[in-house]
């Protein structure tokens, strides 16, 4: 009776199709829907594991499904990058110049810099002290050059959310977060385009003078030890 009730329910409310992607972590459920009966629902795993469950199960416990998110077209890229914090500081004129010739941050540089001039200028701000009024730091043009290059990556969808933003740091860095979807939702393609989005990004960073923050490896110590003459 069970499985009869849950049956007619989960096709009145469409919650489960065949071919759906759903996951269920406390029966180790997490692929596609082959077969939907009275008695039980079929589940292909991704490592081509079958598991079968009650079709009640469908009712009495939670379940995510994917479909949504295929018919959206668009996957979620939602990584962060950990900034050393002591790497953030403020740009020197001739940093920024350099960082100019960048062709996606050449004219935001440029804006910027109107903006803080006037802003300064407005305030009668005292340059003899960095602190006074408004600068430009290492960390604010890398974010802004993250999502300049979001916004020109042909794999990232632009009409759905894109953002970089940073989190509460932590003693683990400054996380710098990554918010965006990608034109695909093929599980290949997704994760092509997000690790060529950060083999990018990583080895960017170094230009704006920043660190990815990263607990001392056996390397790290003996480099110390070396220096400070330790056996």
């Amino acid at each position: 009776i069970l499985g009869f009730v849950a049956s007619i329910q989960v096709s009145a409310n469409d919650s489960v199709r065949v071919g759906d992607w759903i996951e269920m972590p406390k029966y180790g459920v997490d692929g596609d829907v082959l077969q939907i009966n009275l008695n039980n629902v079929k589940i292909q795993n991704w490592d081509k594991t079958i598991v079968t469950i009650p079709t009640y199960t469908l009712l009495s416990d939670s379940f995510k499904n994917y479909r949504g998110m295929q018919d959206s077209g668009g996957r979620r890229i939602k990584r962060a990058i950990n900034i050393k914090m002591s790497s953030v500081r403020y740009l020197i004129q001739d940093e920024i110049e350099q960082l100019k010739k960048s062709s996606l941050l050449g004219a935001y540089i440029d804006k910027r810099e109107r903006e803080i001039a006037e802003y300064n200028s407005t305030w009668n701000t005292d340059d003899s002290s960095p602190v006074n009024g408004r600068r430009m730091t290492n960390i604010g043009l890398f974010r802004a050059y993250v999502l300049a290059y979001a916004k020109n990556n042909p794999n990232i969808h632009q009409k759905l959310t894109l953002l970089v933003r940073q989190l509460a740091p932590s003693e683990y860095g400054l996380p710098l977060e990554l918010y965006m979807f990608t034109k695909g939702t093929q599980w290949v393609y997704f994760e092509d385009t997000m690790a060529d989005i950060f083999d990018h990004l990583l080895a960017a960073i170094k230009f704006f003078d920043l660190e990815i923050f990263e607990l001392p490896a056996s390397d790290d110590l003996r480099l110390l030890m070396a220096e400070k003459n330790i056996v």
